[in-house]
């Protein structure tokens, strides 16, 4: 039977009984974990606490997304720079959440989204709630794998468990499967049950279709992210480029720096080499200078050698 919805509460004095407005600032006080387990309380309060749990899967993503923005905005933008910075954990933790949530979604909201089941773990949502207030909160945490050991524990049981035992039951409520959980469009097993598998698919189309706008959907969804890559991959190919740019001027500069250090050092060896011919020049005219001093004296004493004989010869001639 199809439970009662949300717009009609039972007319009673309880919590059931209350808006669902009310209800929900209510059940907001309490943690994600404890709202999966009122589920059991009555279909009423079931449909509450699955509305809860699905709205806050979605809160938690856009947290992340909003932590991760403000984080990354914060680093540097190259990537050698980013190991050694203050907010390099909290990146690699903020990563690790993206992956795990991006797991998540791709086991729950499958089902979630064709209104089959709810967001059913709770307390994953506290964890990864508990993790990234620890991130904005710490300015140095610990390592990701010491902050994540618990989130990667209970997410990794919780989709084991989904994929194992509630998974087989929901595929046979999926949108374009028969009874017995096998695809619409398959071929038939030969047999009476042929006719069955008949009328099956007729009723089936309807259904069917809104599959097939869903996928549509999707399909565009994803080509808008791959148009955002390809774009993203064009920027960082321009950069890359003119990186590259920079530092083939870099080298330019630096050849041109190196040469004209060159030439200096061959002009400061010229100057050395003029500097000592003069200085061997000075030292070569204080020497002659010395031996011009000393000239006269011997020409005096040449003179006087040659104006003996004459003196004596004069002598002679008197006598």
């Amino acid at each position: 039977e199809a439970p009662a919805p949300l717009e009609q509460p039972p007319q009673s004095n309880t919590l059931v009984g209350l808006p669902i407005v009310a209800i929900e600032n209510i059940l907001g006080f309490l943690s994600y974990d404890e709202t999966s387990q009122l589920r059991l309380v009555c279909k009423r309060m079931d449909l509450v606490c699955q509305r809860m749990l699905n709205q806050g899967f979605l809160k938690v993503e856009r947290y992340h997304n909003l932590c991760q923005k403000q984080v990354k905005a914060q680093l540097p933008r190259r990537e050698s720079e980013r190991r050694n910075h203050s907010l390099a954990r909290h990146a690699d933790i903020l990563a690790a959440v993206e992956t795990r949530l991006s797991l998540l979604n791709m086991t729950f909201m499958k089902y979630v989204d064709s209104n089959l089941c709810c967001f059913i773990p709770g307390k994953v949502i506290d964890e990864i709630y508990r993790v990234l207030r620890y991130v904005n909160s710490t300015r140095a945490p610990q390592r990701a794998h010491e902050v994540l050991q618990e989130l990667r524990d209970i997410s990794s049981m919780a989709m084991e468990y989904f994929d194992e035992k509630i998974v087989p039951i929901l595929k046979r409520k999926l949108p374009g499967s028969d009874v017995s959980g096998r695809l619409i469009g398959a071929a038939p097993v030969p047999g009476p049950s042929a006719a069955l598998t008949t009328m099956q698919l007729f009723s089936k189309q309807n259904p069917s279709r809104q599959e097939v706008t869903k996928l549509q959907q999707q399909v565009k969804t994803n080509g808008a992210g791959v148009t955002m890559l390809r774009r993203e991959i064009s920027e960082l190919r321009t950069k890359v480029q003119e990186q590259q740019k920079q530092l083939q001027d870099q080298d330019q500069k630096l050849l041109e720096q190196t040469q004209i250090i060159g030439e200096q050092n061959a002009r400061l060896a010229e100057l050395e080499r003029k500097l000592r011919e003069v200085m061997e020049s000075a030292v070569g005219n204080s020497s002659g200078s010395g031996s011009n001093e000393e000239s006269p004296r011997k020409r005096r004493k040449a003179a006087e050698s040659v104006d003996c004989p004459r003196k004596s010869k004069r002598l002679r001639n008197r006598k």
